[in-house]
């Protein structure tokens, strides 16, 4: 972390915390402190434990300190523990202070006011739990001691247990991105549960989300956010900052929960239809139709016809069960048993007793009743099955797995080729906002607005500002009819009156009175007004993007219905820029008026969403550029089958002393681009961005088998979509990697990439290039771009592992300077590293 001074014997590792092998207990005499003990004794630590009133009576150099005593000031009981050579802390009282002392002395600590900690592996309960916490593959990280104790309280019944539960409290230093970098790694966590009051570093925290959500799926609630906006917005911004990271967003604990079972005991979907079997035609029916009214799609059955419209016998029930799960045109199967007296538990035996390879796909149990139905549950239970008390439970199951599944798969979505060319004319917007800042003004009148949106190629309607009626009436024979005029203002569109505009202006004499209604009407104010004489935009769907920023992720982006009045949360798209064209529209089609663009309406047509997904991305990309925008409002974007245009819009700018507000997501580093020749080669040198993976998939094909194997340790034949996903969608943030890219064909020839370790202080790298331009000097190049990151982004060393064998490579980075040893326990293997300076 930049400015913080760590003494040099401290260096903290995730390990030291969350596998510590030596414990202390500060204030062990206090009752906070002999709750600890206890719950370490009874969780079997497999570490040293020690315990002390004081720190300076503890006799050796513990890993992880709780701190249980109540102490006015923190930072000297740090500076103590640093000095015992302590890396990390639990502060489990409410302390102010926290974030400085932690940065002065080098100790990482997780609180104030934290709950505690368990982790399973190493035995490890220091949590202020009043009941045992069950191992398991399930991980809870919540900001409240609450929260913890419920989850806890319904894991043991539900046969639930937990790898880690961190209590992070305040979160003062120690956050969630941190946290969930070292649960993506932990191979004894298969799902995460995010309980979030407060989120004070939100891009790292996105960062760190999407890398967990790749690997495993990731839950999250965050309560209180209608009490902190009623109008919806912060909790629509929410759930598209969670989405765009590929995390389930939940809206209350009992979700959580919910999701929490089935995540944690289900495979993922392999499509998104259900397959419904039951022993009781009534029963089945009514699945489906409680799953149809989710709009979730069910599977027509061959052996049955439509799912559950018979029902099968017990002795059956469970073949035809796991027959269903193994079809790969099946996402997913949801038994329904319903008790039916003898032989009743034939089914319910059969699927528990079944080993966990006898389904390929996920496999649902609702088995009802409250008798028999919960013997039956309890040993489904038992046997690791997702199971259900009731169909509504067991619906809501399914399209938990069908939700992760879909935003999983947008955060790994393979974007086309094609990048939208924008070629905005910065200049021009420069000129405009130091126009109208001279002035005295931060925000815009309609025509500067326009003339901005026109500058990033957003077709606008021609308008002329005028000061007299008969100026007006020039103007409109000018642009041609028919026309609209209304008074040039420079306040947001909800605030200006509707008499302040004239619609449907087919004739000059129309326009003459329109134009001395306005002025006579607006005459009174403290100054002459104008008037803007617009092309009036023939008959069309009317939309609107909007960009404000929110309390927690900046700036953010909603779509909807146009017109100057904002409709409700719930009917706008949300999404957090930037975007690209695969992103907008899919923000689009989240929206109520973008779901029904491609239908006939009325006397409208259909229309290609195409064009608003482009106006999107030109609107995304003027907020990158210009941060000083506070808010933007295209209130008035017509859409029609020719494309679309604007014709109202209003820009507010941050005031002269207002800070600007980072993204919440990194944007492509444009500025890394560049031009680079050898000889008679041209190549451009660009991060890589989504819009290369075709590209790097056609790369990866003309390399050769040895250069293949010296790269990834094995033979490849080709990569997967996952692997083309994880190569070109980068988090700029924490990786970088440079391409090649012949640009007469656009074709990739080259790469070297580098991937930040969790500790922000060394970085794993690769290259290769492919055959024909070996002996060019490209690896060379590239990798000292890849140096050159890797200085200003603040790390201390870039380490590689190479083939003993592969010589080339070995003398390649003895010339960059890396120094090479051998690693102990793969001799076969050369580590190489380079310190920078």
């Amino acid at each position: 972390m930049p400015g913080t001074q760590v003494p040099s014997k401290i260096r903290f590792t995730p390990e030291r915390l969350f596998r510590p092998r030596s414990i202390a207990v500060v204030g062990a005499n206090t009752q906070l402190g002999a709750s600890l003990l206890c719950n370490i004794a009874l969780g079997a630590f497999r570490g040293r434990l020690e315990s002390a009133d004081s720190i300076d009576r503890l006799s050796s150099q513990p890993d992880l300190a709780l701190i249980a005593a109540a102490v006015p000031e923190i930072e000297p009981l740090l500076s103590q523990l640093a000095a015992k050579g302590c890396a990390a802390a639990i502060v489990l009282r409410a302390v102010d202070g926290v974030q400085k002392a932690a940065q002065q002395t080098g100790v990482r600590v997780v609180g104030p006011h934290s709950f505690g900690l368990t982790a399973s592996a190493v035995g490890l309960n220091a949590s202020l739990s009043h009941i045992a916490v069950p191992p398991g593959r399930l991980a809870l990280v919540s900001q409240s001691a609450s929260i913890c104790r419920t989850v806890i309280d319904w894991a043991g019944p539900n046969s639930v247990g937990f790898s880690h539960l961190v209590g992070l409290g305040e979160a003062d230093d120690i956050g969630f991105s941190l946290v969930l970098d070292w649960l993506s790694r932990d191979p004894g966590t298969g799902s995460i549960l995010l309980d979030i009051r407060r989120i004070k570093n939100p891009r790292p925290f996105l960062s760190a989300a999407r890398a967990a959500a790749h690997l495993r799926p990731v839950v999250a609630v965050r309560p209180g956010l209608l009490l902190e906006d009623a109008s919806g917005s912060a909790e629509k911004t929410f759930e598209a900052a969670l989405r765009r990271a590929g995390v389930l967003s939940v809206p209350s604990v009992e979700e959580l929960l919910a999701a929490a079972e089935t995540l944690g005991r289900a495979r993922p979907l392999r499509g998104e239809t259900l397959a419904i079997v039951s022993n009781a035609v009534g029963l089945g029916q009514l699945a489906s139709d409680a799953a149809m009214r989710r709009q979730i799609e069910v599977a027509e059955l061959e052996f049955s016809g439509p799912a559950s419209s018979s029902a099968s016998p017990p002795e059956t029930l469970a073949s035809q069960a796991f027959a269903l799960a193994n079809r790969k045109d099946v996402g997913g199967t949801l038994v329904v048993h319903a008790p039916s007296g003898p032989g009743d538990d034939a089914a319910i035996r059969d699927l528990a007793s079944a080993p966990p390879a006898a389904a390929s796909g996920p496999l649902l149990v609702c088995a009802t009743g409250e008798t028999t139905g919960a013997l039956h549950r309890s040993a489904l239970l038992a046997a690791g099955l997702p199971v259900f008390a009731s169909l509504e439970q067991a619906v809501r199951g399914f399209l938990h797995l069908l939700q992760d599944r879909r935003n999983r798969m947008a955060a790994r979505e393979l974007p086309p080729s094609a990048v939208l060319p924008l070629g905005p004319e910065r200049q021009t917007v420069r000129g405009i906002f130091a126009r109208f800042r001279n002035a005295g003004r931060v925000t815009t009148t309609q025509d500067e607005a326009l003339a901005v949106l026109g500058a990033y190629g957003i077709p606008i309607v021609s308008s002329r500002c005028v000061t007299t009626p008969e100026d007006a009436v020039d103007a409109a024979r000018l642009l041609g009819f028919p026309n609209a005029i209304k008074i040039r203002e420079a306040i947001p569109p909800a605030e200006r009156s509707r008499t302040g505009l004239a619609l449907d202006l087919h004739t000059p004499g129309q326009a003459l009175s329109a134009a001395r209604l306005l002025l006579a009407r607006y005459a009174q104010q403290d100054h002459t007004p104008e008037l803007i004489v617009q092309q009036q935009a023939h008959r069309a769907r009317e939309l609107s993007i909007r960009v404000a920023d929110d309390a927690t992720f900046g700036p953010v982006i909603a779509f909807g219905r146009g017109g100057p009045i904002r409709p409700a949360a719930g009917d706008l798209g949300w999404g957090l820029p930037p975007v690209n064209l695969p992103l907008a529209r899919a923000l689009i089609l989240r929206s109520r008026v973008g779901a029904r663009l491609t239908q006939e309406q009325r006397d409208l047509p259909a229309i290609d969403p195409g064009p608003v997904a482009e106006a999107l991305v030109r609107v995304s990309q003027l907020v990158l550029d210009f941060p000083q925008i506070a808010r933007l409002e295209v209130t008035s974007l017509f859409a029609d089958a020719e494309g679309v245009v604007a014709a109202d819009a209003w820009i507010c700018l941050r005031g002269p002393d207002e800070p600007t507000v980072q993204l919440a997501i990194a944007p492509y580093p444009a500025e890394l681009v560049e031009e680079w020749v050898s000889g008679a080669d041209h190549f451009i040198i660009h991060p890589v961005r989504p819009e290369d993976a075709e590209a790097h998939g056609a790369f990866f094909n003309r390399l050769a088998p040895v250069d293949i194997r010296y790269r990834f340790f094995t033979t490849i034949r080709e990569l997967s979509r996952e692997q083309i996903v994880r190569l070109t969608q980068i988090d700029y943030d924490r990786e970088m990697a440079f391409i090649a890219v012949r640009p007469a064909t656009g074709e990739t020839v080259g790469v070297a990439r580098v991937v930040c370790e969790p500790d922000d202080r060394s970085a794993e790298f690769a290259v290769i290039v492919q055959p024909d331009v070996k002996g060019k000097g490209l690896a060379s190049h590239l990798m000292h771009r890849l140096i050159a990151w890797a200085r200003q982004r603040g790390l201390r060393e870039i380490v590689g592992q190479v083939l003993a064998e592969n010589t080339p490579m070995l003398d390649f980075c003895r010339h960059l300077g890396f120094s090479l040893h051998r690693l102990a326990e793969e001799p076969d293997v050369i580590e190489a590293r380079l310190v920078l300076d």
